[in-house]
């Protein structure tokens, strides 16, 4: 809303079409697929307001678009973070000690030695080397504590590539809610955790993080 106020209807609509997803086949399912259904109502919800507001200065088909991206996309990845916790509490924090193995690390080597800047026109403050250092350690913790606490018989080179996997995804998550923010030049995503952030702040990383946890996992 720092370029148009959204009407409260609409409002509420994207917060139900969040929940719908978030919910979708929780907990009555371990597979990671929600149901077809329940997407196609969201987009239903998200789209069919244009009929309401014929103004396009109060919801127009670029606000409906972007609200329908958003939902999908946040519903998706807090659904799949369910499901994860639903199959094995281990998984979730596997994911999540890559996460923040990554972004540790990235932060403590970018400050002590980084130089060269990854991308300065979204993130100035991202150096190659924070990305390298919070790749190297995010997916060595990560394979270390699968292996450990897991399933010590796995490949080792299989839990590389995941591990791996998610620790880019992470950062890439970083710097893609940066570039929203740099967008519509806000500091945080939100005032409910001062000094933090919004909820996104805190878990911007990880959302990708578990989406890139399920692609891999389902194709490798």
């Amino acid at each position: 809303e720092k370029d148009k106020k959204i009407p409260l209807f609409i409002k509420c609509l994207t917060l139900f079409s969040f929940v719908l997803l978030m919910m979708s086949g929780v907990p009555n399912t371990y597979s990671f697929t929600i149901d077809y259904r329940y997407i196609i109502t969201v987009i239903f919800m998200c789209l069919m307001p244009l009929l309401i507001y014929g103004d396009r200065e109060v919801y127009s088909i670029e606000d409906s678009f972007y609200i329908l991206g958003l939902t999908l996309f946040l519903g998706i990845s807090f659904n799949f973070l369910i499901t994860i916790r639903n199959v094995d509490l281990f998984y979730l924090l596997y994911v999540l000690f890559v996460t923040f193995a990554t972004d540790t690390f990235a932060h403590f080597y970018g400050t002590k030695i980084g130089k060269i800047k990854l991308c300065p026109t979204i993130s100035p403050n991202k150096t190659v080397e924070g990305m390298l250092g919070g790749t190297f350690f995010g997916t060595f913790i990560g394979t270390m504590f699968f292996i450990t606490f897991i399933n010590y018989n796995i490949s080792l080179i299989y839990m590389t590539l995941i591990s791996l996997s998610i620790s880019l995804m992470a950062q890439f998550g970083d710097l893609f809610f940066s570039s929203i923010k740099r967008r519509y030049k806000v500091k945080d995503f939100g005032k409910i955790m001062p000094g933090h952030g919004g909820i996104l702040d805190r878990l911007d990383s990880l959302l990708f993080a578990l989406l890139a946890f399920v692609l891999v996992v389902t194709i490798i």
